[in-house]
């Protein structure tokens, strides 16, 4: 069993709010965003788990809708990575069934690995 990974950069701002008071997070402020899908499968005859082309509508629906966007705007609920992560998952796991995980990241010393339990 193979798992490739496919990266995807956007960059976008939020708030994020119930925390303390004074946490510098409950400011208006943004990230340089890092999502990166994992795809997990045999190679078919040509030894390809998935083609990387094949996983364009990604790109593009982060272009479109989150790229130097108010995440708060975008979603309805509190955009931490954790919850972006399972939503961006939720909403590929259809169109691409070997999708196996999302990890995502605001900083290059973050990060959230969603996986979902069966």
């Amino acid at each position: 069993m193979n798992i490739i990974s496919k990266e995807f950069h956007f960059s976008a701002s939020h708030v994020l709010k119930g925390l303390k008071e004074g946490h510098p997070c409950g400011r208006l402020h943004g990230h340089n965003y890092i999502v990166k899908i994992f795809i997990k499968g045999e190679p078919d005859e040509i030894g390809f788990v998935q083609d990387y082309n094949d996983v364009r509508p990604i790109q593009q629906w982060i272009d479109d809708n989150l790229d130097h966007k108010h995440l708060n705007d975008f979603f309805p609920f509190n955009p931490t990575v954790e919850f972006m992560s399972k939503f961006i998952y939720d909403l590929f796991k259809p169109q691409f069934p070997k999708l196996h995980a999302i990890s995502m990241s605001e900083t290059p010393k973050t990060n959230c690995y969603y996986e979902p339990t069966y």
